[in-house]
């Protein structure tokens, strides 16, 4: 299956930032062109917020990740290259994952596709974790709190980010396609060319370009293609649209993203050093990057992720442009609130909370907002979280109704204060989850908590499933 791979070169194409969030036809098969021996994706994020991850909901809708991945299955079968998706469904946990398989089964019934499997689990049993607090070895991600008993047990979903090792056992074990659940981003794109004895510090790097996609060109997109090259002593990165440009300070600047150290970029096993890297205009759209390094931390972690469900969530959304009342909109939400308060005293203040967002005056930054002045009207949106969706409803109607209807000093229309865009003009945004365990879990073995799976699958209605857990990798 990979017999194909050049000594000397790995090349891999990067189709779109997120599964499911598209690319032009014409830039995929410009990297079908080149003839990759790789094609991969990541399929996940915790950007999106904890809801996903607790909830066991893709963020990516089901048609585009469909329509992708049949592109990316068809060709990866008619060139004979491995496919890897990484962190399957967005958040990678068991439903998560399943839906990502389903999609694979699918597609592989209706274009007659025939493959081998790898379905890599990232589920953590809650067993694990507590032995791990237990015995000090689940221990915070900086400046993150210790992990707490109730935060194992209470969360609904609990995965850990594999590294490269499970994929590359899952190579080993002859998988054309693999699907992982939670996963170090760059590790989908890494995986391989480190099992042919590439240089990791480089292999890495490139996996977090590639992991965005075009992105890192300019002008970027997360929904294009981009082609990595990796040779034994640098990586080229390419956008595969001609319209856009891999600058030295588009691929420098993603290089940094969501890092806080410019040198330093911890994963699993270790951290990428850059202090020696250095990033060349190779033409006037590709970019040369050389000088990565790997260094092999002294033990291994995993990061572990979970969500536990906080309670329910109802919204109301309304605008206000009346100066007199955008001028005191602070003391009518304090007004409100003790409304609020005085009308339920026989509910427990903790059992409920009670937010307003002001758009147009520091609803995105909050208190680290430079700019003191509001917009001539005002976004509210009102927010109440409860244990239940009656309790939730109950406080949003009545903080809405009572600051439509609040007066207030210098007040001149009665008619109600505030423009509501829908009816009705309230809506039950179901459950609510937090990040109950954000945490690193030392292990002995990188592979021993993310079993394989091996699915032969077939162009008819039969799957024949093997299941298996690998030897752990020296």
């Amino acid at each position: 299956m990979t017999s194909n791979v050049e000594p000397d070169e790995i090349r891999i194409l990067s189709p779109t930032a997120i599964l499911g969030y598209g690319f032009p036809e014409s830039s995929f098969q410009a990297g079908l062109a080149r003839k990759p021996h790789l094609i991969a994706v990541d399929a996940g994020s915790t950007d999106p917020g904890p809801y996903y991850l607790g909830a066991g909901v893709s963020f990516t809708d089901r048609q585009a990740v469909q329509r992708d991945l049949r592109h990316m299955l068809v060709a990866g079968r008619k060139l004979g290259v491995p496919v890897v998706i990484g962190t399957g469904g967005g958040a990678g946990a068991h439903p998560h994952v399943t839906w990502t398989r389903e999609i694979i089964q699918q597609i592989a019934r209706e274009e007659g596709l025939r493959f081998r499997l790898a379905v890599i689990h990232a589920d953590v049993p809650k067993d694990v974790l507590l032995a791990g607090l237990d015995a000090g070895e689940l221990g915070p991600l900086p400046p993150g709190p210790e992990a707490r008993i109730e935060d194992v047990v209470e969360s609904t979903h609990v995965v850990g980010q594999m590294g490269i090792e499970p994929i590359m056992a899952a190579l080993d074990l002859g998988a054309e396609v693999i699907l992982t659940g939670r996963a170090y981003d760059p590790a989908v794109f890494a995986a391989l060319p480190i099992r042919h004895g590439f240089d990791p510090g480089l292999a890495l790097h490139r996996g977090k370009i590639l992991e965005c996609a075009a992105i890192a060109a300019t002008p970027g997109s997360g929904s294009d293609s981009m082609l990595g090259v990796l040779r034994r002593d640098h990586f080229l990165v390419e956008p595969l649209n001609p319209d856009r440009s891999c600058t030295v300070t588009s691929v420098a600047a993603h290089t940094l993203y969501e890092k806080t150290n410019p040198y330093r970029l911890p994963g699993p096993g270790g951290l990428l050093d850059l202090t020696a890297t250095t990033f060349d205009q190779h033409t006037d759209r590709v970019v040369r990057v050389a000088g990565s390094t790997f260094v092999p931390s002294d033990g291994y972690t995993v990061k572990i992720e979970a969500a536990q469900r906080v309670g329910y969530r109802t919204v109301s959304i309304a605008g206000a442009r009346d100066p007199i009342f955008i001028a005191q909109v602070e003391e009518i939400i304090e007004a409100i609130r003790g409304r609020v308060a005085d009308n339920f005293a026989h509910i427990p203040a903790e059992d409920y909370e009670l937010l307003f967002h002001l758009y147009g005056k520091n609803a995105v930054m909050g208190s680290l907002e430079p700019g003191a002045e509001p917009a001539h009207e005002l976004g509210i949106v009102i927010e109440a979280v409860a244990g239940t969706q009656e309790l939730a409803n109950t406080i949003c109607a009545f903080a809405r109704s009572t600051m439509l209807h609040h007066g207030y000093p210098g007040r001149i229309s009665t008619a109600g204060n505030l423009a509501f865009p829908y009816s009705p003009s309230d809506f039950k945004a179901g459950e609510v989850y937090r990040f109950s365990l954000y945490h690193l879990l030392r292990v002995t073995d990188p592979s021993v908590l993310f079993p394989i799976d091996l699915i032969d699958i077939t162009a008819g209605p039969e799957i024949a499933e093997l299941t298996t857990t690998p030897e752990p990798i020296p």
